[in-house]
């Protein structure tokens, strides 16, 4: 698709929040909380001709490599909520986006998010291969008190959870869609912890692309602040979540 006509560097959405989206308390899940960010960041590189269909004629698609989530509050059933998005940085195979979660004019939520350019069928990254020089970028907009970070996987853990790939947990680009990951590992631990509205962070690192049918263990050491989980395949990690309260 073409550069829209409307397109900006910086990009707001709104999105109402419905009860499906929400915990029994009545508030936004975390997942549902990336998964309005992930809409956003492709709904604008929609706009700005950098889209999955636009890329798919390369055998190109952006994945996520890092992600780091900093909720003060979350937004409830009812809301509607603007999500703001702008690039701070992008180069080569890589792109850094921020994004920013409102319900009027507070501020509940930032992230700030790695992202690479993968060849969907090598399965490896490579160079954008469309012009992206229309995008202003904004490296002073940082949306997030802290920088996404590597995380230290701990080898002395529990086996928490043992699940297999399915169907539903694949997307577009064929390997499990990154909230997934995340879903996993919440849906491993105390639900209390979820419903305080306690977590005040989340750190998270892709580091292998999982398929269906893949078969994986979810593991944390409990004992540990902030709480590591992980997700391996054959022992050797995939993803690594650490939580922040």
């Amino acid at each position: 698709m073409p550069i829209s006509a409307n397109f900006t560097s910086i990009y707001s959405k709104e999105w109402e929040i419905n009860f499906i989206q929400c915990y029994p308390n009545g508030h936004l899940k975390y997942t549902e909380l990336c998964t309005i960010f992930q809409l956003t960041a492709a709904l604008h590189a929609e706009k700005g001709g950098l889209s999955f269909t636009d890329m798919q004629v390369f055998d190109q698609a952006w994945v996520l490599s890092l992600m780091r989530v900093e909720v003060d509050q979350l937004p409830k059933w009812g809301d509607v909520v603007t999500v703001k998005t702008w690039i701070i940085e992008m180069s080569g195979f890589r792109s850094i986006r921020a994004l920013e979660l409102f319900v009027g004019n507070k501020k509940l939520a930032g992230a700030l998010t790695n992202w690479v350019v993968l060849n969907t069928k090598l399965r490896k990254p490579e160079s954008l291969a469309l012009p992206f020089n229309h995008f202003e970028m904004h490296p002073e907009m940082q949306p997030t008190v802290k920088q996404v970070e590597k995380i230290a996987i701990t080898e002395a853990v529990k086996i928490l959870k043992t699940n297999a790939v399915v169907l539903s947990d694949l997307d577009i680009v064929n390997h499990a869609n990154n909230v997934k990951y995340l879903e996993w590992c919440l849906d491993s631990i105390s639900p209390d912890l979820i419903l305080s509205q306690k977590i005040k962070a989340l750190d998270m690192n892709f580091l292998r692309e999982l398929h269906l049918h893949d078969v994986i263990e979810i593991s944390a050491a409990l004992e540990e602040i902030p709480l590591v989980i992980s997700v391996s395949k054959k022992g050797k990690n995939s993803f690594a979540l650490q939580i922040e309260i």
